[in-house]
């Protein structure tokens, strides 16, 4: 008799359950300053309270397709109809779709780097191979590299995922890379989670893309900006005939009845949510002013709720001074070396309090 762990497909075998030690840390310290997760850190509005707490009381009966929540997005994309509207336990689930739907044992998925580590985690589940490619330091920027993305294209290639703007630098890549990457034919998806940053209008989002290239596919959350992490609600907007196919892969009922309506409420309280973009924006803006004068110090723009900085300079390793913040009460992320440097360290938007006392102490940290 063969051992059951033989029966496991192989690229599965010893790969470890996803955990994320500062979120366990953060929940087992309740007082310490969650500014590692790119969480908002304003609660829901009322309106979506409400809503919770209305539907909460059918939680004893299973929910429909969503046809109500994907019509007000397609609606608020310029996109037909529900049926270019697929809905996900939060964009995680919706790259695990994409990449069940497209990707094959042994097939490749193109990522540039740094970058979100789900595409990492969802391609191993299906036996894909990951291919990375980095991104180019220059004069203290850091830049996406289509050229970098299209020489990576092999006949195994299925997938390409560029995150607009990227996690964790903050930038967006320009449009005209974006539409020779669209032109390839390959799927490409666009990871927008934090598009609303920019605007809440959608300004720089590449959704117009979805009309003239049935492979561009658009992945978005309603974890950033609309402040709703623990709910779990993300979705794809593309082609019908595109995403209806990827629709193959979906659990039913994956997306809850709390979750959808909550979700429509959130998409249709437009000032909850330009006061939850104008506060992060403030906020950014008085980091950047607040820490120029660190010598040494690199502080990164961003066009998400998070910023990355290089302290390199400075002649101390990032991980310092995130253990330094840690020992103050606040939880920060940390980012591997990359280009030869060892200062990074990242941030998310915190209270205005919280930003403050972050401020402090990263004057503290690199005056010793």
């Amino acid at each position: 008799m063969s051992p059951v762990e033989d029966y496991f497909v192989p690229w599965i075998k010893g790969v470890p359950m996803y955990i994320s030690p500062h979120i366990e840390l953060a929940w087992r310290n309740p007082n310490m300053a969650r500014m590692m997760s790119n969480e908002n850190p304003l609660p829901p509005p009322e309106s979506v309270i409400k809503t919770i707490e209305k539907y909460a009381r059918v939680a004893n009966r299973y929910m429909d397709q969503g046809l109500i929540v994907r019509s007000k997005i397609a609606e608020l994309n310029g996109l037909p109809g529900p049926e270019n509207v697929l809905l996900g336990n939060g964009s995680s689930e919706i790259f695990d779709m994409i990449f069940r739907a497209f990707v094959a044992p042994g097939e490749e998925i193109i990522q540039q780097t740094p970058c979100f580590g789900i595409y990492k985690l969802r391609c191993t589940v299906v036996g894909g191979k990951l291919v990375s490619t980095s991104m180019v330091y220059k004069d203290k920027q850091i830049l996406f590299d289509a050229d970098a993305i299209l020489n990576a294209i092999t006949p195994k290639t299925k997938v390409i995922v560029v995150a607009h703007p990227n996690n964790p630098t903050g930038n967006f890549m320009d449009e005209k890379d974006i539409l020779r990457i669209a032109e390839t034919g390959i799927p490409f998806v666009i990871d927008e989670a934090y598009i609303e940053y920019s605007g809440i209008n959608l300004e720089r989002s590449m959704v117009k893309l979805v009309k003239d290239y049935k492979n561009v596919i658009i992945s978005r959350t309603l974890s950033k900006a609309y402040g709703l992490a623990g709910l779990r609600f993300g979705y794809a907007l593309g082609d019908r005939d595109v995403i209806m196919q990827i629709a193959a892969t979906l659990i039913p009922w994956n997306v809850s009845t709390i979750a959808m309506w909550a979700a429509l409420a959130a998409l249709e309280d437009r000032e909850a949510l330009r006061e939850r973009v104008e506060f992060n924006r403030r906020e950014i803006e008085f980091y950047k002013q607040a820490l120029a004068d660190i010598p040494g110090l690199v502080v990164y723009d961003s066009y998400g709720n998070y910023m990355l900085f290089d302290g390199t300079d400075t002649g101390k390793p990032g991980k310092d001074m995130i253990k330094y913040a840690e020992q103050n009460g606040i939880i920060l992320r940390g980012q591997e070396d990359i280009f030869g440097r060892n200062g990074w360290w990242r941030v998310t938007i915190g209270t205005h309090e919280e930003n403050e006392k972050l401020v402090r102490l990263a004057h503290e940290f690199y005056a010793q």
